[in-house]
């Protein structure tokens, strides 16, 4: 999701440059940093924006440096006229002549006007300009930042896969060792007293039912094929890899739980570690 844009345009009267910005986030968020004058195009800017980007924080920041001042000032004529009628009534008033000097008129808050003539339209061509350049580089870091996240995440999808082979080469090793230990618990319980073979045979199947991680083992290895046939995907699969890899945890742990073997302990520990890199590489993927 992180990922960096800049491009700039010159004007005869003003230069403009767009910087993107983005950051890991659950959802996407467009944050626009627009002068006032500008404010209109902030919907058409974040429109744009999300055709790039599906997740994350991204920070548009538009700055507009103006190289020929368009300030004007321009005289309030009518206060001019009121003013003037002012002074005539206070002369009439204190029955002394009056002469109000120009100053008298400038001094006077509203005679002066200054102008600042910001027309929207004038700076939407090569704000769009800037913006579509910012864009494409930003698509393209992107883009470099995601084939090297992928390659990393198919090697720790395949760090899994090699830990699930050693797992299930001892499946059976598990449920034999399960059954053995539940014939000798029945022996030591027993001992030479007669007993229901059967019975036996029922309580360890149970047991075999509870304890063997073949239904979980081949879920992992369909979670597995899933994961990695997303990596491979064109679209945005961010909160797709999200969900799997809870569906994977969750796998990963019962087969910790049930595993009474060392070697596929081992193997357990190293693919929740692997599992824990794929999250925190998952977090920077649309």
């Amino acid at each position: 999701m992180t990922g960096y844009g800049y491009a700039e345009k010159a004007h005869p009267t003003f230069s403009l440059s767009v910087e993107i910005k983005s950051y890991n986030n659950r959802y996407l968020e467009i944050i626009c940093n627009l002068p006032p004058f500008l404010g209109a195009y902030e919907a058409e800017i974040s429109t744009l924006v999300s055709e790039k980007a599906a997740r994350g924080r991204v920070e548009v920041f538009v700055k507009v440096k103006t190289l020929k001042s368009d300030f004007q000032v321009v005289v309030d004529k009518e206060a001019v006229e009121r003013l003037s009628e002012a002074f005539a009534q206070i002369g009439i008033f204190s029955g002394k002549a009056l002469k109000p000097a120009l100053s008298d008129y400038l001094n006077q808050e509203g005679v002066l006007v200054g102008i600042s003539e910001r027309d929207s339209e004038l700076y939407r061509e090569d704000l769009f300009a800037a913006l579509d350049e910012a864009l494409n580089q930003f698509s393209a870091a992107k883009k470099r930042e995601g084939k090297a996240t992928a390659l990393h995440l198919a090697e720790l999808g395949k760090e899994i896969s090699v830990s699930l082979a050693v797992i299930e080469a001892n499946a059976d090793r598990l449920e034999e060792h399960i059954k053995q230990n539940l014939l000798r618990r029945f022996h030591e319980l027993l001992g030479d007293q007669q007993f229901d073979e059967n019975r036996i045979i029922q309580e360890v199947a149970v047991m075999l039912v509870r304890y063997s991680a073949a239904e979980e083992i081949s879920r992992l290895g369909i979670h597995l094929q899933e994961y990695h046939s997303l990596l491979q995907a064109k679209e945005p699969v961010g909160k797709r890899l999200d969900f799997l890899c809870q569906e994977m945890n969750r796998e990963i742990n019962t087969i910790g739980s049930k595993s009474q073997l060392v070697e596929m302990n081992l193997e357990v520990v190293k693919m929740k570690n692997s599992l824990e890199n794929i999250r925190e590489q998952a977090r920077n993927i649309e």
